[in-house]
């Protein structure tokens, strides 16, 4: 069907595949709305998130956000580039979290929806420019939404400069394969392709060393509950993973909702992910069901580069320079068991 615009107090795009819908908004790029089938045929939204503009106006844990210009933590917000020490802002404690004050999911994006034979689309564009969040160079930056008739929401980025900067573009939906607003999502399945991860202190700052999950609760590379080791993860799981070696798009983590049959895999070409399971939900936000979340009310599978990488010599490098070009693809794949 012909995606529809609307205003939810910005602009507002449904993309609509075979039984899947999509909502995206202007407004950070977030996705605000994400309908999937169960085992019985059965349509739930199943991403966290606010009706209208005012809840996410408000102040929000990033709800469907398009983050950037540098996802995940930046230790005290300062990195060395070329020689030069660059001060970001510490909106996170004394670190620097999602790009800043007014990163990437505060933006106001360009969009054009499209429509591809079965595959509804939108993409967005922004512009992100010099000394924005203190960042240096002018940063334009594509983000391509494609939602397909057999469950693949699939999101394209890609960015040029005309300085160095540090890059890192992901996206950060918080699901609940039952449903939002349908309690917490501790009894989902979850089988991550990594073996190693980035171990955190307290401050949730990468310490630089790649570790091995075996023999450790962050194990996932076999399929685990969420909630069945979660007590033994001081503050729950808010960690790093990293794939094997290996390029191109691959398959990240896979999730299952027993009750429903919901399962969405998700896939990417950057190094690894963050999972985060909505540790710091407390009730106090009411989404579109007009249900609190609680905490764990959500899950996130974050594809990214790994944290604090500007400051992490044995990280990948994640500065994308003049005449290069960032690129990072995203799919959740949503399915049935």
């Amino acid at each position: 069907m012909p995606i529809e615009h609307s205003t939810i107090g910005t602009d507002l795009y449904t993309l609509t595949a075979g039984p899947y819908t999509a909502k995206i908004t202007s407004y950070g790029g977030i996705l605000t709305e994400l309908h999937a089938p169960d085992r019985d045929g059965q349509t739930a939204d199943v991403v966290l998130g606010f009706s209208d503009l005012t809840g996410y106006l408000a102040g929000h844990p990033y709800f469907g956000a398009t983050v950037g210009r540098f996802g995940n933590r930046i230790t005290r917000g300062k990195f060395v580039l070329d020689g030069k020490e660059i001060q970001l802002a510490t909106n996170d404690g004394d670190n620097h979290l999602h790009g800043g004050v007014h990163g990437f999911d505060k933006a106001i994006w360009a969009a054009e929806p499209f429509e591809a034979g079965d595959a509804a689309g939108l993409r967005l564009t922004y512009t992100s420019e010099d000394g924005e969040e203190n960042y240096p160079g002018n940063l334009a930056v594509t983000l391509v939404y494609t939602l397909t008739a057999t469950g693949d929401l699939r999101l394209e980025f890609t960015a040029t400069t005309d300085a160095p900067t540090p890059v890192n573009l992901t996206h950060h939906s918080y699901f609940n394969l039952k449903g939002e607003g349908q309690g917490t999502i501790l009894d989902h399945q979850v089988q991550l392709c990594c073996d190693h991860y980035t171990p955190v202190g307290d401050d949730l700052i990468p310490t630089g060393v790649v570790a091995p999950v075996a023999g450790t609760p962050l194990d996932f590379t076999t399929p685990h509950l969420i909630g069945e080791r979660v007590d033994q993860v001081p503050g729950g799981y808010d960690h790093n993973f990293l794939l094997p070696e290996g390029e191109g798009l691959r398959q990240v983590a896979r999730v299952v909702e027993p009750a429903s049959g919901r399962t969405m895999e998700v896939f990417t070409t950057e190094v690894g992910t963050q999972l985060y399971i909505g540790n710091f939900l407390d009730g106090t936000l009411t989404g579109k069901s007009g249900t609190a979340y609680p905490k764990h009310g959500g899950f996130c599978l974050e594809p990214q580069t790994c944290p604090d990488a500007p400051n992490q010599p044995n990280f990948p490098d994640c500065i994308l320079r003049p005449g290069g070009e960032y690129s990072h693809t995203i799919i959740y794949r949503f399915g049935v068991e």
